[in-house]
Formats: structure tokens, sequence, C-alpha cells
């Protein structure tokens, strides 16, 4: 699947530049369906000047809760960020968590639109005032080939 992204240059700056790249992902259905995990792939990462870049989400559905939790690694930190949790209304939807960025106390949210199975639409934002005011700061979308 080819994804097309538009992420914000700076975030939480109130910075209005953009910078539009493309990657390559490919998804996999696991554990009899209750989990999926995507890889993405590409050289146009900004701030990494042409050096490979690689993502992997994992989301797990918990069947008591009905939530899923999306977990993301990038291949340039290593490490695993902090699971965003929600579940999904009318092909529509929101996951949250609580997180650190540049040394704020965040709330990130993903928003996934599958209203198009042909063409998702995910993105992100992040408040620094506990919901008060969002900056969105990244959308893709993935066309299916």
């Amino acid at each position: 699947m080819e994804m097309y992204h538009r992420r914000l240059n700076k975030r939480l700056e109130n910075c209005k530049d953009w910078t539009e790249f493309e990657s390559s992902d490919e998804n996999v259905k696991i554990l009899s369906g209750t989990a999926d995990m995507d890889t993405y792939y590409t050289t146009e990462m900004p701030g990494l000047e042409g050096k490979p870049f690689e993502g992997l989400t994992l989301r797990l559905f918990n069947q008591q809760t009905k939530l899923w939790s999306l977990y993301w690694v990038a291949s340039n930190t290593g490490s695993l960020d902090p699971p965003v949790v929600g579940s999904f209304e009318n092909n529509i939807g929101h996951f949250f968590c609580k997180d650190t960025f540049n040394g704020k106390n965040i709330i990130v949210m993903f928003r996934w639109d599958a209203r198009d199975k042909n063409k998702p639409v995910w993105s992100q934002a992040f408040t620094a005032d506990n919901g008060k005011t969002w900056e969105w700061n990244w959308f893709n979308v993935s066309v299916r080939q």
C-alpha cells in the first residue's frame, strides 16, 4: 500500500509549515484477527536526510473492553511509545494517551477515518492544555493498489 503524508514541521510551536512525503506500508492480520501489524518504510522522512526510516504499529483488540490499543515504534528511536487506546464508531476511530513531547505533558490523539476502505485517512493531534485546544500535526492517506 502507498501512503501519502503531510507532517507539520514543528509541533506545539505555532508552526504553519508542512512537509509532504510518501511511504510504503504492509499490513498483516495476526492472532486470529484480534490484532494487526503495519510496517512502514520511506527514505523521505523529514529530518533524516534520505536515510531509511521504518516504523511499526501493533494494534491489539481487547475483547472484554472492546477497545483497541495501538503501539508505535520508530527505527530512529528504538523505543515503544505509550499506546493510544480507543474504538471505532461508524468507521471513525478515536484513540488517546498521555505522553510527553519536548518536556511538555501532552495528550495524543489518533483519528482513523475508515469510511473509504480504499483510502483510509489517519491523523494525529497534540494538546498541551488538557484538551482545550488541539494541534493537528500529521495526516496520511493510505491508498490500496
